[in-house]
């Protein structure tokens, strides 16, 4: 395969968990050329942030990469930069960003998890922004005093999926916690989810509770996880190839190595999961057109995997 480099990308930060993130091709193109969305960590070991920017597909490469919205405050480190992207039926994207690290990680005087109860901070959030990567007007925390007008939700950790149900109504997120208390969310414009006040995880040194397992005034998880399978890509699956999964959920896994089923009721309760086993890291979850899922392994020689209904 030919690498084909990206001409004009911003400096990549590639230590630790940064380096290019997400990519997504804006629902309204249809080609010959398409605008294609891509998160990044940009800047340097000793100050970096997550970015978004933009540049076109021509069938062939990526040109005119520009930069759309950078992420503040930044921080040092290589540790939790999010970053994932979901268009909502309305053509807004939502982009989600990392808190920043673990203690003794901090950003200003702060520890870099408590930017996540922070609204003047991105860090620890889930953004909602225009195409050309603005603040969408009415974005339901934009009133609050010093709230940051890009922020949709808040008290992330670090997302790693990120996915719109067929309606395009409801927002599903999957998202680490430290050692346990991975999470899988509804998203609500305007809500809390709690991290780090709200938490199943512990501190990886002390292994004390980090929080509580649920707080008044804060949204607590559909699914969470102990001990941590580090869930990552999520698909929302609508096709044929498998009838009995339409309306499920599907995680990815790393340290579980397996993609996880999540079933709802009519009133949208979780009332059953399944498990999977594929033996690899599963980086991301995808529904292709021809109704079957697609996984991404992330081994030192990734794959794409291919599930089909089983005919023995």
């Amino acid at each position: 395969m030919q690498d084909l480099p990206l001409a004009g990308l911003p400096k990549l930060m590639t230590g630790g968990q940064g380096d290019l993130l997400d990519i997504a091709v804006h629902p309204a193109d249809k080609g010959p050329q398409v605008r294609v969305y891509m998160t990044m960590a940009n800047g340097t070991e000793a100050e970096n942030r997550t970015m978004l920017v933009r540049g076109t597909f021509d069938g062939k490469r990526v040109t005119g990469i520009v930069p759309l919205f950078t992420a503040s405050p930044s921080k040092n480190g290589g540790e939790h930069f999010g970053s994932r992207i979901a268009w909502l039926a309305d053509g807004t994207l939502l982009m989600s960003i990392g808190d920043g690290g673990n203690p003794p990680q901090r950003v200003g005087r702060m520890l870099a998890r408590d930017q996540a109860q922070n609204l003047g901070s991105h860090n620890g959030s889930i953004l909602r922004l225009t195409s050309e990567g603005k603040p969408v007007p009415g974005n339901p925390l934009a009133s609050k005093p010093g709230a940051l007008p890009e922020i949709w939700s808040y008290g992330h950790r670090n997302i790693q999926g990120l996915v719109v149900d067929a309606a395009g109504k409801q927002v599903f997120a999957s998202e680490h916690g430290p050692r346990g208390g991975d999470e899988i969310n509804r998203i609500e414009g305007g809500k809390n989810y709690g991290w780090p006040i709200q938490t199943f995880g512990l501190d990886y040194k002390t292994r004390e509770p980090v929080g509580k397992p649920s707080v008044p005034g804060m949204v607590d998880p559909l699914v969470a996880w102990s001990p941590s399978p580090a869930p990552s890509g999520l698909a929302w699956y609508t096709g044929h190839a498998f009838p009995q999964w339409r309306g499920s959920l599907f995680s990815g896994s790393l340290a579980g190595m397996d993609v996880r089923r999540i079933a709802f009721d009519a009133d949208g309760k979780v009332v059953k999961q399944e498990k999977l086993a594929i033996g690899k890291r599963v980086r991301d979850v995808r529904q292709g057109p021809d109704g079957h899922l697609y996984l991404l392994t992330d081994e030192d020689h990734s794959r794409i995997l291919r599930v089909v209904p089983d005919k023995s």
